[in-house]
């Protein structure tokens, strides 16, 4: 496990971004994990997600011009990771959507900076995917091209298809999906952890029943 995700999850712990016990998932499985990253909700744990993301990025090599921020969650995440970007001496523009028309004022959906070039997705995880396919049809209309969706956390489950949500979207538009992590580093980092050892055999137990065949590694 690299040490931006070892440091990814244990922010995510102390920020009850994630938890372990028995979760409903709207799939109707029942998850031994839950994540949220609602809860990443003050500036020192933004700014340490934001350092994962970056890193992330950063490792995967992947081309980009520009980040976008999906309403809602992808707003505060695009703008972070640019500010690390930023610290990082590679200042991009940012850009995100509004839920509905605005028809004052500036007016319109979009706020930021214009979409042009190799667009970013960034967001927090890929469940249905719904929020990945509309941005990826709004930076087409405006002409630019999405090149890429950057996540804080890839469950590798198995949806209909047979695939998991980050593998549609790449099946389907041919744009790569980088994680910060995976549930593979999941386990590794439970694994590790003495005070979680309780959960992993349930972990290791979803994975089998529900997970994908392995990936590449994540960045």
């Amino acid at each position: 496990m690299k040490d931006h995700q070892f440091r990814f999850f244990d922010l995510a712990l102390r920020c009850q971004v994630l938890r372990f016990g028995e979760f409903t998932l709207k799939s109707g499985r029942v998850s031994p994990y839950f994540f949220n990253a609602g809860r990443f909700d003050h500036g020192a744990a933004l700014a340490t997600l934001a350092e994962c993301y970056a890193q992330a990025l950063e490792e995967s090599g992947l081309a980009f011009d520009m980040l976008f921020g999906p309403a809602y969650k992808g707003i505060p995440l695009a703008t972070a990771v640019a500010i690390a970007l930023a610290a990082r001496g590679r200042d991009v523009p940012v850009a995100f959507n509004r839920k509905e028309a605005k028809d004052h004022g500036e007016g319109g959906l979009m706020i930021g900076a214009p979409l042009k070039g190799r667009v970013l997705i960034v967001d927090d995880v890929v469940t249905a995917g719904t929020a990945v396919r509309e941005s990826i049809a709004m930076i087409g209309a405006a002409g630019a091209t999405p090149c890429g969706v950057l996540v804080a956390l890839d469950r590798q489950e198995r949806g209909e298809s047979g695939l998991s949500a980050t593998q549609e979207i790449t099946a389907g538009s041919g744009i790569p999906v980088v994680a910060v992590a995976r549930l593979e580093e999941l386990l590794a980092y439970t694994s590790g952890q003495p005070a979680l050892q309780e959960h992993l055999g349930r972990l290791q137990a979803y994975r089998a029943r529900y997970g994908v065949a392995q990936a590449a590694p994540s960045h």
